[in-house]
Order: C-alpha cells, then sequence, then structure tokens
C-alpha cells in the first residue's frame, strides 16, 4: 500500500481532480467543486515542487478545507444579505405600504385596525377618524405603524 502511495505523481492529483470536478455535475452543491480544485492545485503544485505522499495528503487536505471554508463564509455572507431584503414567508413585511379604511376612530397611541382578516396593534402619531383611508409605514414586532394614505 506505501508504494502505491509513493508512486503518485502529478498527473494522478490533476485526474483525481478531474474525477471530483466531474462528479460535481452530478449535483452534490458544490461540495466536490472544492475537493477537486484542491487535488487540481496539489497536482500543479506537483509539477513543480516534489513532495513526500504525506505532505500531498497533507496538502489536500489542508486545501480542501480552505476552499470550503473560503467558500462557506462568501456563500453565508451572500444569504444573510439575500435574505435582508426577501418579503417571501414574512407575513408582516408584506404588509408595509397596505392601505386600509378605519373602521373606528383611531387616537395617538396603540390602537386596533382591522387588515384583511386579522386584527392587528396599530400605532399612530396623530388622530384619524373612522372611514378614513391609512396605509401601513413600518411594522414594528406586530405592531403596525400607520399614517394617513395621500
Amino acid at each position: 500500500m506505501i508504494e502505491l502511495l509513493t508512486d503518485i505523481n502529478y498527473l494522478h492529483w490533476l485526474a483525481f481532480g478531474l474525477l471530483l470536478l466531474i462528479a460535481e455535475l452530478a449535483g452534490t452543491g458544490g461540495y466536490f467543486l472544492w475537493l477537486g480544485t484542491s487535488a487540481l492545485i496539489v497536482g500543479a503544485l506537483m509539477n513543480f515542487i516534489p513532495m513526500s505522499w504525506q505532505i500531498q495528503w497533507m496538502s489536500f487536505g489542508a486545501l480542501s478545507l480552505a476552499t470550503t471554508w473560503l467558500w462557506w463564509r462568501r456563500q453565508l455572507q451572500s444569504d444573510t444579505e439575500d435574505d435582508a431584503g426577501r418579503k417571501l414567508n414574512q407575513k408582516e413585511s408584506q404588509l408595509i405600504g397596505q392601505e386600509i379604511t378605519l373602521d373606528s376612530d383611531v387616537v395617538i397611541g396603540t390602537n386596533r385596525v382591522k387588515l384583511g382578516d386579522t386584527t392587528w396593534s396599530a400605532r399612530a402619531s396623530q388622530e384619524m377618524s373612522a372611514g378614513s383611508r391609512v396605509k401601513v409605514v413600518q411594522v414594528d414586532g406586530i405592531v403596525l405603524v400607520i399614517e394617513p394614505s395621500e
């Protein structure tokens, strides 16, 4: 077994990297992409720098961890930014901008308003009479902030 490991050259690493990249085409979600890239880097390094089989595998492991971690950090940042602007499955964010007609008078402070099939706590900065149109401008937790429509 040791003889097999000592006979590995840069062409083996390049072939291994390409096989991992081909496996990525099967839909592994990016994981084999970074392993394949790491194997290709080890193969390229071996073309210029002679390495023992232990150093080859240690380099492959370290590069695999580094490339996977770097991709994970980049993807996490991208997902966090995307989620901040997403309104899907966030009922309260979808309410911003909706207009309703008041069923009862609204006083300064916290009130109850009916929006859709639900009554919500609503905060108003000015008094408004029943029948007037208001718009949801912000959601603070589960409290709607309303202002008169223009």
